[in-house]
């Protein structure tokens, strides 16, 4: 795992494939002229089921054969592999029952429509969705839970340093309005039921710390919702995912 930059003590603050291979879009062009245009899109598919079988043309043009490329990932693969339990730092994280999360909030590359440098974290909060900006074209694509109105933050930011299974201290506004949060005041610490899940990553803008995380979740229900204090959280499974790719201070886009 690529160690992320660190920083100071984290603030007194805090909230919480099923794939399908993405194909390049391929255009030959033939000597005479004619296109030959073949296109797999990499988007979720809306409900279970097998990719159906491509009709691949093995038509030679010249000497270039007419195939897609294909975007593979070791860490995208079946949602049963990508979601079961798994040991970490001591912490025995529970298996995700995949087929109570719609398909396309699981963990899978698609085109990467953002126009975004790579590297940077995209978040997009009208489609519940998170995405890494990948190079030539894709994108690794999250879904995530959001914050309910009045706690949402949008903007241009970056990573300032992250955290693996971190401490949560609710804020004194949040211990207003869930007083059985007071036993916390303190912090809690890191753990399977800490709100911030198995990872933080702390967005700072301009030098300051925004109070919003990108983080983990023991919720997975929660994903596709907008029922947060404003952080985005992910499957515990997912963060520690995005967590391993992030190595220096990406910029984060929320939108």
């Amino acid at each position: 795992m690529r160690e992320l930059p660190q920083g100071p003590t984290p603030p007194r603050n805090g909230d919480a494939i099923e794939t399908d291979f993405l194909f390049s879009r391929r255009a030959v062009l033939s000597g005479a002229g004619a296109l030959a245009l073949l296109g797999v899109a990499g988007c979720s598919t809306s409900g279970g089921g097998d990719l159906p079988a491509l009709q691949l043309d093995d038509t030679v043009t010249g000497s270039v054969p007419i195939r897609p490329s294909i975007s593979v990932d070791k860490n995208i693969t079946s949602p049963d592999v990508m979601y079961a339990s798994l040991t970490d730092n001591g912490f025995n994280v529970p298996e995700v029952p995949y087929l109570k999360v719609k398909p396309e909030f699981r963990r899978q590359i698609v085109v990467d429509t953002t126009g975004e440098a790579p590297g940077t974290i995209v978040v997009h909060l009208k489609e519940r969705m998170l995405y890494l900006v990948q190079p030539g074209g894709d994108a690794i694509r999250y879904g995530v839970g959001i914050g309910k109105d009045g706690f949402r933050w949008s903007g241009r930011a970056n990573i300032q340093y992250g955290r693996e299974w971190p401490t949560w201290t609710p804020p004194p506004e949040m211990i207003q309005r869930k007083p059985e949060l007071v036993k916390w005041q303190g912090g809690q610490p890191g753990g399977l039921t800490n709100p911030l899940g198995a990872r933080a990553l702390y967005i700072y803008q301009d030098g300051k710390d925004t109070g919003y995380r990108i983080h983990g979740s023991p919720e997975w229900w929660s994903i596709g919702q907008a029922m947060s204090s404003g952080c985005v959280r992910l499957i515990n499974q997912d963060i520690i995912d995005l967590y391993s790719r992030v190595s220096k201070k990406n910029p984060v886009v929320v939108v």
